[in-house]
């Protein structure tokens, strides 16, 4: 029986998007599918990244610098925003039974990826293909394309106290 393809948005202020995204990435891999994760506007070390790749996930991810895109000049977002594009480029290249786009809604709300390509990857997707994308502020068509629409809200945070992201559990 074919898959439906279904398309999944974790999307809120909430922790625990990308680690939703990336546990439905483990459990594909577990399952014997193709998974590609195409990580928008992340860099530096995140600890589930090198176990992904050891299963067989491809990943595509960084930015130009360690800059948010808030502290960016043009040129610096002009490379992100060529990066991102490569990277989206380079992971539809690749067939998957799985995309996950983490960060999707924010590379599409800062003006970081082409948006065309960005909404043909999701919308227009192979059939069968499960689709995966995280968002802080999801843009509608993202909330009305998805089936799977999970809202993380963010009651408390350890960061509200001024305890920084923790290795492991943030990243």
């Amino acid at each position: 029986m074919e898959s439906l393809g279904l398309l999944h948005l974790y999307y809120g202020d909430g922790k625990g998007k990308t680690t939703a995204a990336m546990g439905l990435a483990l459990r594909a891999l577990g399952s014997g599918k193709r998974v590609v994760i195409v990580q928008f506007l992340k860099g530096g070390q995140s600890g589930e990244i090198p176990l992904l790749e050891q299963l067989g996930a491809t990943v595509y991810r960084g930015k130009a610098g360690q800059k948010f895109v808030f502290q960016m000049n043009e040129a610096e977002k002009a490379a992100t925003r060529t990066l991102q594009n490569q990277n989206l480029a380079a992971a539809l290249a690749q067939p998957c039974d799985l995309l996950v786009l983490d960060e999707a809604g924010s590379a599409w709300e800062l003006d970081m990826v082409d948006k065309d390509l960005l909404q043909q990857a999701v919308l227009h997707r192979p059939a069968g293909q499960e689709c995966v994308l995280t968002a802080h502020a999801a843009p509608a068509w993202m909330l009305d394309a998805a089936d799977y629409l999970t809202e993380m809200c963010c009651r408390r945070h350890p960061y509200q106290k001024g305890i920084a992201a923790r290795k492991g559990v943030e990243y």
